[in-house]
């Protein structure tokens, strides 16, 4: 396994998350211009080195024929710790994606198993409240990482 760009708090983190918001962008046949980004809320599940995304059509998805095209995503795990006082927390990744098969992901519990994913291999990151407190003197605190 390679060199993990996430602190042992943050892995604990990310493997007691489910739900994520994906980022990705291709070009359109309908589109001129500049691709068209789009983001979708998703399921996930992280083994220690990839993220990998789901769902039950997920050959038919947006972002599915976007990693197709474009393998660069960015993925957003977050939640609030609390409202009072407000205490947010989470990690936003830059990575690479690809498809693959898996056996045993998390959409095996789903009733509709699927065992193609989105396998996202982390390359960029930063995260908030995790470790920290997230405000720090009145500023926002941020821990950010390169993989490599």
């Amino acid at each position: 396994m390679a060199k993990s760009i996430f602190t042992q708090k943050e892995i604990e983190y990310l493997k007691s998350q489910r739900i994520a918001r994906i980022a990705t962008a291709a070009a359109s046949a309908q589109l001129e211009g500049p691709p068209q980004p789009d983001v979708a809320p998703v399921g996930f599940d992280f083994d220690g080195e990839y993220l990998y995304v789901g769902g039950m059509n997920l050959v038919k998805s947006t972002k599915f024929r976007n990693v197709l095209q474009n393998n660069k995503v960015a993925i957003v795990i977050d939640d609030l710790k609390s409202i009072e006082p407000w205490d947010p927390r989470g990690i936003r990744i830059y990575g690479t994606a690809d498809i693959v098969t898996r056996q045993g992901g998390y959409m095996e519990n789903t009733g509709h198993p699927n065992p193609q994913y989105i396998r996202i291999s982390p390359q960029k990151k930063w995260s908030w409240g995790v470790e920290e407190p997230v405000f720090v003197q009145g500023k926002f605190n941020v821990k950010k990482a390169n993989a490599g």
